[in-house]
């Protein structure tokens, strides 16, 4: 049973940093592509950053650039989402997907698995 674990979320001030992690397991982890999207209330999910399958690769949503980094440990099957200069646009929660065996989208149709979410909140 494939199972996407997120963790790190939290309460965090403007301007400041929070690591997510997303374990993996029951699927060969580096057979897939991997993604953090968040949602915020309100609103629809939305896509953050994807990297592929060896790490090379990774691609981020604008509002993002520049501030958050995505990477990934295969021998950990463990995927991270660095997220610095923390706004309170930020606030979500945010969950860690998987896409077998094919290229990065940023389209959350696309992935096959999910995770159950973290809450992050930035306060101003």
């Amino acid at each position: 049973q494939v199972q996407l674990v997120e963790y790190g979320g939290g309460l965090v001030q403007a301007g400041g940093s929070l690591r997510l992690s997303c374990a993996a397991s029951g699927l060969t982890f580096s057979h897939y592509a991997m993604g953090w999207f968040r949602q915020a209330p309100g609103k629809e999910r939305e896509f953050v950053a994807a990297t592929s399958r060896s790490g090379s690769n990774t691609y981020y949503a604008d509002s993002v650039k520049g501030r958050f980094t995505i990477s990934r440990d295969n021998a950990k099957n463990t995927v991270y989402l660095q997220m610095n200069s923390l706004k309170s646009e930020d606030t979500a929660v945010y969950y860690c997907a998987a896409r077998f065996l094919v290229a990065i989208t940023t389209i959350a149709n696309g992935y096959d698995y999910w995770g159950q979410g973290t809450q992050v909140t930035v306060s101003s």
